[in-house]
């Protein structure tokens, strides 16, 4: 309480001076000071309630003798009154300062001030409902309806001249002037989250003129997004995309929010990622390609930012994924070409890399699988290197459509064990882990893959498993030199696809996966895979009831030991 009331005093000080200067005079720039500080105001309102609401009305004036003051002064505030929860809290302050039994007429005449302000501020207009009655009455409206419809038909009025000041262009007679709208935008600050101007904020966000310059305050802008992300306003899709056409700082500031989601919640299952992007309604509003390039380059950033963090890379394989069935959605004959969203990358790739593998028999995945390593190793080793990028553009591209080294990985184990490991396969599965490899070092990676997979296929059609010779199999043969870092890395991914799998992996799943998850980074590494099977399956529609059972059951088992 006395830290509380030492923080208090001095924020105390500093908003008594902003109260007074804005209610000295009402000019543009007291307006603007006054949107741009509403929401810390607002948090010291709230601060100041929860020490009030401990003293009593006494205490109160003896330890703030000039609260009365203040509270006046954002009492005649109409940029205060109808920002978020500020009048609400305004309230809670003033009822602190009743006592229930005054006992002198200093308190009593407290008592009757504080009310005072309380009815001016409860009361549903200042006028004496005497003298609008009839006039109400004569109009249709019950006396306590006639604002609320008064504020209605007026937004709707100043929505239905928006659009036709859009509609005129520039027949100049009939058109609202910019300064009008860019005055407009800035009182709307305050009032984004009131139920009664979501039409005038859509009005507003969906507006374009012909000037030069954007004719909406930036304070606008940043209030809406902030109201948006905290679910304070209901918008379409339409105005949202508009918002960040507009002003990039809210598309980059919406994908920092996500960021955060990722990064400092709870590990996230990705069918909740998922649903997190459509809220923000990013895969919609990315059919737009200049809301894909941004969107696209802060994951690019991100990735580069955390070495390729496994919760980015998952966050961006859904994004891209409901990316692809919003634009299907959207453009049955597309309206942009995939070069417009992918510019730099290879034509051919795209097109193959975006093949649904839903749309395609299970028994022929490899041949596409074959084709986008082809084209990968052409670009990356071959002479086509200049074209499109580096090794780091190309994986950038491979990893959006992540599934399909996921899929090359479960094709692997699917080869006879007389058979050869397609080298294709092997390639692209080593490409995915290690994109900054050079070709030794790749080729080092696939050979100790390949024979990790000759010892799995073999204990695939095994009569009999045990976690020991699981563990020695995944681990075994080493020598040498020591293996690339990627190795690590995709033997696990194909152990525990062979533990999916294979007809006796159920027996032996926890065991080996207490054996290998030595560390809580490979525990998580682990979560994430059976996350990311799971998501991958249902999307493909995967009939696998046994590998999928499993699947679940070790990760709820281990998400909560983790």
């Amino acid at each position: 309480m006395a830290q509380d009331l030492v923080a208090l005093s001095s924020d105390y000080q500093f908003w008594m001076q902003k109260l007074s200067v804005w209610d000295q005079a009402s000019t543009l720039e007291t307006q603007q000071d006054t949107c741009l500080h509403l929401p810390q105001f607002q948090e010291f309102l709230r601060q100041m309630y929860e020490v009030l609401k401990e003293m009593d009305s006494s205490a109160i004036t003896e330890r703030f003798p000039t609260i009365g003051q203040l509270l006046a002064k954002v009492c005649r505030n109409p940029f205060i009154l109808a920002y978020d929860e500020s009048q609400k809290i305004l309230i809670w302050c003033l009822c602190c300062l009743i006592n229930k039994d005054p006992r002198n007429s200093g308190e009593s005449k407290l008592n009757s001030w504080t009310r005072g302000l309380l009815s001016c501020i409860l009361s549903t207009f200042r006028f004496d409902i005497k003298e609008v009655g009839l006039f109400t009455r004569g109009l249709g409206y019950a006396p306590t309806a006639y604002y609320p419809g008064l504020l209605k038909n007026m937004v709707l009025s100043l929505v239905s001249e928006l659009r036709e000041n859009h509609l005129n262009g520039f027949n100049t007679q009939r058109r609202m002037a910019p300064e009008r709208i860019t005055s407009l935008s800035r009182v709307c600050v305050p009032l984004v989250t009131l139920p009664e101007f979501e039409p005038l904020v859509e009005a507003l966000l969906t507006y374009h003129g012909h000037e030069p310059q954007e004719v909406l305050c930036p304070e606008f802008f940043d209030a809406v997004n902030e109201a948006f992300l905290l679910k304070k306003i209901s918008l379409p899709a339409s105005a949202i995309l508009c918002l960040w056409l507009r002003h990039l700082p809210s598309l980059e500031n919406t994908m920092l929010h996500l960021f955060e989601k990722l990064v400092f919640s709870e590990r996230n299952f990705l069918r909740r990622i998922e649903c997190f992007m459509k809220d923000l309604l990013l895969p919609e509003a990315a059919c737009h390609p200049a809301v894909f390039r941004v969107v696209d380059e802060m994951f690019r950033y991100a990735l580069l930012e955390t070495d390729g963090a496994p919760e980015v890379l998952a966050a961006l394989q859904v994004f891209t994924r409901c990316f692809v069935e919003a634009l299907e959605k959207e453009n049955k004959q597309l309206r942009f070409a995939f070069k417009t969203y992918f510019p730099y990358a290879s034509p051919s790739l795209v097109v193959t890399l975006l093949q649904h593998p839903k749309d395609i028999p299970r028994g022929l995945w490899s041949q596409p699988l074959r084709r986008i390593s082809e084209m990968l190793q052409e670009i990356v080793e071959g002479q086509t290197h200049g074209s499109y990028g580096g090794p780091f553009e190309s994986w950038f591209l491979f990893v959006h459509f992540g599934e399909w080294a996921d899929i090359a990985a479960e094709q692997l184990l699917m080869v006879e064990a007389e058979a050869e490991a397609p080298e294709a396969l092997l390639w692209l599965l080593a490409f995915s882990g290690s994109p900054g490899a050079g070709r030794r070092q790749r080729s080092q990676t696939m050979a100790e893959v390949k024979a990790v997979l000759g010892r799995l296929t073999k204990l695939l059609r095994s009569p009999t498993l045990s976690a020991r010779d699981l563990q020695a199999a995944a681990g075994g043969g080493r020598g040498g030199d020591p293996s690339p870092p990627a190795c690590g890395q995709l033997t696990r991914r194909l152990l525990l696809n062979f533990l999916l799998w294979a007809p006796g992996g159920r027996a032996i799943a926890r065991e080996v996966i207490t054996l290998i998850a030595q560390t809580d980074a490979i525990t998580h590494e682990v979560i994430g895979f059976l996350d990311q099977t799971l998501y991958r399956w249902d999307h493909l529609c995967v009939e696998a009831p046994r590998p999928r059972e499993l699947a679940r059951e070790l990760l709820t088992e281990l998400r909560g030991q983790a």
